[in-house]
């Protein structure tokens, strides 16, 4: 029996400053620092464990329109500020890694009522962010380079710099981009070294192979469909294989990872883990493919995305 046909779920409990605080009904009860929000969740299959004066007292509700959940408009039922911060702190996840809370790095998001749904932050990806942080520790005598495609408001990024990674961010929205840099404002990193790249992510990625650029960690999260800053059109399942080809000619030759997370489609983790060893099947290394989901309070978990991660040498618990 092979690894791949063992998938794997990786889970978060939040961190101080976010809670899954119930699910159910096609809809979650969450909260952002100090704002409660209630928003769909298709995947909620399940009755919600906590009653209604628990999900009365959420600040907004996200009622979509029509069959799209990202579709609607927010209706605010208590103060919400135009945008509030939240702390994201990570812990190690054994307490044999490290000083617990205070052992890795911790950067302020700037959260915003923002149109659709999101709020500027998926909380689910802390797994992935601790595991990043965790190689990147490992890279010695000279800063880790970071690559984050399609890298929205910069979470990862932020907390790359802050652990001393020279990072290059690329997305393709405008709003995207300044919000990141709102974030390194708010996280007191103006000094960090970070590139914001307004750009198409799979030409930023074939130009910086022919300039013959290495990354020791590349974090690839792209949507399913999507379009550059100058109309290029994104498709995941057409576009997704000739991107990671030119992403594995971008890995270091040492000290190297990657991280592919997929969102909101109808496949199997075992599809991308199969196009992600394609594209690196000459690097060796190992493999972990999945699903990433986030346990609520109230007790169920709620699945969000697949992924598939490659480290060089075998690497981190999740």
């Amino acid at each position: 029996m092979s690894a791949r046909d063992h998938l794997h779920l990786i889970t978060s409990e939040g961190f101080p400053d976010y809670a899954l605080l119930d699910c159910g009904a096609g809809r979650k009860l969450e909260r952002f620092g100090k704002i409660v929000v209630d928003r769909p969740e298709p995947q909620a299959l399940w009755q919600p464990k906590l009653g209604k004066s628990e999900w009365g007292k959420a600040n907004a509700v996200f009622s979509a329109s029509g069959e799209d959940d990202e579709k609607g408009k927010w209706r605010v039922d208590k103060p919400v500020p135009d945008a509030w911060p939240v702390k994201l702190a990570l812990k190690h996840s054994s307490p044999d890694e490290g000083a617990g809370a205070t052992g890795l790095p911790s950067v302020t998001m700037l959260c915003k009522l923002s149109g659709l749904w999101h709020l500027g932050l998926f909380p689910e990806q802390e797994p992935h962010w601790r595991w990043m942080l965790e190689h990147l520790a490992k890279v010695k005598g000279e800063p880790p380079r970071v690559l984050n495609l399609f890298g929205y408001t910069g979470a990862a990024t932020l907390l790359a710099a802050r652990a001393g990674a020279e990072v290059t961010h690329v997305d393709a929205s405008k709003k995207a981009i300044q919000w990141g840099k709102e974030n390194q404002e708010a996280s007191k990193l103006s000094a960090a070294k970070i590139r914001w790249l307004l750009d198409d992510a799979a030409k930023f990625a074939a130009r910086d192979v022919r300039r013959g650029k290495t990354y020791h960690m590349i974090l690839v999260d792209p949507p399913k469909f999507g379009r550059g800053p100058e109309g290029e059109i994104w498709d995941l399942f057409q576009n997704l294989p000739s991107l990671l080809a030119d992403l594995a000619k971008l890995l270091a030759p040492e000290n190297a990872a990657m991280v592919l997370t997929i969102y909101a489609i109808r496949a199997s983790s075992l599809a991308f883990d199969q196009v992600m060893r394609e594209a690196l099947s000459k690097r060796g290394g190992a493999f972990d493919s999945g699903e990433l989901a986030i346990r609520s309070q109230a007790g169920p978990l709620v699945p969000t995305s697949l992924f598939v991660r490659w480290a060089q040498t075998p690497n981190m618990s999740p």
